[in-house]
């Protein structure tokens, strides 16, 4: 889908600001309601837009501690990978996985209640058997930047 210049204005705004107005949105990228809005259900039909909503703190509703993990599996194959992934997908405190290139297979966001919680999650993958040969630990002691990936940043080439 090829984007112009108010598709990425909007793109950029509704990043930031999912509530605005229909008026506010219109007004801001110099377009009257209707075709700004248009321009908007075009995004959203072709699935540019995938949903809107809220932006959770969750250190002012709990504490937790990030750990970030590298895992090496025994086995490449399909299946291995695939028993892998799917224990990774039904545990809740994962909050990010990427399959990665390179030396290690897996990069994976931990959201422990604590260093005792994380451990009694990898002891229980080491103990199922999914498929681990070794695995790395970095307890995030400061977290430095943290925001959504600003995907326009990539967009901007188009323009």
């Amino acid at each position: 889908m090829r984007l112009d210049s108010y598709d990425l204005q909007i793109l950029k705004i509704l990043q930031h600001n999912g509530r605005i107005t229909k008026s506010q949105l219109a007004e801001t990228i110099n377009l009257s309601i209707s075709p700004c809005w248009e321009r908007v259900r075009k995004l959203e039909l072709a699935g540019v837009i995938q949903g809107y909503g809220a932006k959770i703190n969750a250190d002012v509703l709990f504490k937790y501690t990030p750990v970030l993990v590298e895992v090496i599996l025994k086995e490449h194959s399909a299946l291995a990978f695939k028993r892998f992934e799917s224990t990774i997908l039904a545990t809740p405190e994962v909050s990010e996985c990427y399959a990665t290139g390179g030396g290690v297979d897996y990069i994976l966001t931990v959201q422990a209640q604590g260093i005792n919680q994380y451990q009694q999650i990898i002891d229980h993958w080491l103990d199922s058997e999914i498929g681990i040969e070794r695995y790395y630990t970095y307890v995030v002691t400061k977290t430095v930047k943290k925001e959504q990936a600003n995907q326009l940043v990539f967009l901007s080439s188009q323009e």
